[in-house]
């Protein structure tokens, strides 16, 4: 049987859903007519604040489960047994693009990924790449400017692009990955994520390590060359959704095998590069995957807007004995996340379903009232707490017993030297193992910097020359063939 047709009040709007009041055979419309004022009036609110990043997204419901015992270095309660399943949430991104924008575009992908346990939500907000452009947080806004459009022109702009990456060569060995073909992925299910963060985890005797975290594709990692990626922009600008949506409507659902490289605090201090350098990968040969878990992608979302678009994801969002490092990037995620959600859907965005932590585990008293408050708001319970050993309190190692922090208020900026680049010619060299991958890196980078002017040129050739020379004359000569100079 049919749902019966209401207003938002739930008054039945029968027998002409299409009827309005007006005077008369032919007279104005009357205000009195709520029906039609409450549809037009939700019409022109039904869209909230796009995310200034990430916009372009998809995502699906699954499932978590862990397949090793690691209590040893974090003792989270969904890892505590080999077998343990916890529901999950994942969403795919693209990161500079416009809600509408292709998803094959080249650029990073977001791999965020929200479990619901029994200890509250723990969001593991990941890329597809294990390094990122920037490692000073200051550095963040303007970067994505430059990656979004001209304010005077509207329009994409490769000076604004290279010019920036250029003056900040920190970000090479990212712009390495972005302009191998790995920058434009064949789906999200071919694909790895990446934590690029260094965490900390802990175990109940207090122990703790530095970690970094991958989820690498059941599926393969699949890419697309420029071309490709350009002709499925123009004819299936959605790709990725579709492919997403429907293997998993048909039952192939993708999965992830979840792994941890770890570091002591020793370790750290002897390493070529600091853990909190968000510029730099842990080589695998000093510091091995070890296999923790995996995780099933097996349920579409029954409805886009409420479950992938309001979707809140943040690195703040965590659960005992794990806990963010110094790492300066991730410290300003804590803040900035949490606060673009606040933006985007009001300050209970944890009351949205697709957020809500797992039932009965939520007491904040002293976090109360607000736009959409729809949980019940503890009801009749005072909105303070008085002691500080709430009810079902539960001790467990903290940061202070850990690191101890000393010195003055100081400011810091990351400097990039010739170090910066030896990562970077260091994956310049493994994809010498793979067909055409060293040719295609600057083939792609070429029919990009082609549209930036002369002197903007002339940097990103010295830029990719720091690299390998080979890969700076490779791209020096296909962009002047590309764009000859006057």
């Amino acid at each position: 049987m049919a749902p019966t047709y209401t207003n938002s009040n739930g008054q039945p709007i029968t027998p002409d859903a299409f009827a309005t009041q007006r005077i008369g055979q032919h007279g104005p419309l009357l205000l009195q007519d709520f029906n039609l004022i409450d549809s037009l009036a939700h019409f022109d609110r039904e869209r909230i604040p796009e995310r200034v990043v990430h916009a372009k997204g998809s995502g699906a419901f699954g499932v978590f489960e862990v397949t090793d015992d690691i209590t040893d270095v974090c003792s989270a309660k969904f890892l505590d047994t080999i077998g343990k399943k916890t529901r999950i949430f994942t969403r795919f991104s693209t990161v500079g693009g416009e809600s509408g924008s292709a998803d094959t575009a080249r650029d990073p992908r977001g791999f965020a990924t929200k479990f619901y346990t029994e200890e509250g939500n723990l969001d593991l907000v990941y890329n597809n790449t294990p390094v990122f452009f920037i490692r000073d947080p200051s550095k963040f806004p303007h970067f994505i400017h430059t990656q979004k459009r001209n304010p005077e022109t509207h329009l994409k702009d490769a000076n604004m692009f290279w010019d920036y990456l250029t003056t900040n060569p920190e970000s090479v060995h990212q712009v390495m990955v972005l302009f191998s073909d790995r920058g434009t992925p064949a789906s999200y299910r071919e694909m790895n994520g990446y934590s690029g963060h260094t965490y900390k985890w802990s175990n109940k005797n207090g122990d703790w390590r530095y970690v970094q975290v991958h989820f690498i594709s059941d599926q393969g990692v699949k890419t697309l060359t420029n071309e490709e990626a350009g002709q499925l922009a123009g004819s299936n600008p959605d790709h990725a959704q579709e492919d997403l949506f429907k293997n998993i409507a048909a039952g192939n659902y993708p999965s992830w095998t979840c792994y941890i490289q770890t570091m002591t605090e020793q370790e750290a201090k002897e390493a070529e590069f600091s853990v909190f350098d968000l510029t730099k990968v842990w080589p695998h040969k000093k510091y091995p995957m070890r296999r923790f878990g995996k995780f099933t992608l097996n349920e579409n979302p029954k409805n886009y807007f409420s479950e992938v678009e309001q979707a809140a994801f943040s690195p703040a969002h965590t659960v005992p004995y794990m806990e963010p490092s110094a790492d300066p990037v991730l410290q300003s995620r804590l803040f900035s996340y949490p606060d673009t959600h606040r933006h985007r859907l009001g300050t209970n965005y944890t009351q949205i379903p697709v957020n809500c932590p797992v039932a009965g585990r939520v007491f904040a008293p002293h976090i109360r009232d607000g736009a959409m408050c729809v949980n019940g708001n503890l009801g009749s319970h005072p909105n303070y707490l008085a002691s500080d050993k709430p009810v079902e309190f539960q001790q467990y190692s903290i940061q202070q017993d850990q690191e101890v922090w000393n010195g003055a208020a100081c400011p810091f900026h990351w400097k990039a030297t010739d170090a910066d680049f030896k990562q970077a010619t260091d994956l310049y060299n493994v994809l010498a193992r793979y067909p055409n991958q060293q040719k295609n890196l600057a083939h792609n980078v070429a029919v990009h910097v082609a549209n930036a002017d002369a002197w903007v040129q002339d940097k990103v050739f010295d830029y990719f020359t720091k690299v390998a020379k080979e890969l700076g004359d490779a791209i020096k000569k296909e962009t002047l063939e590309l764009s000859p100079r006057k």
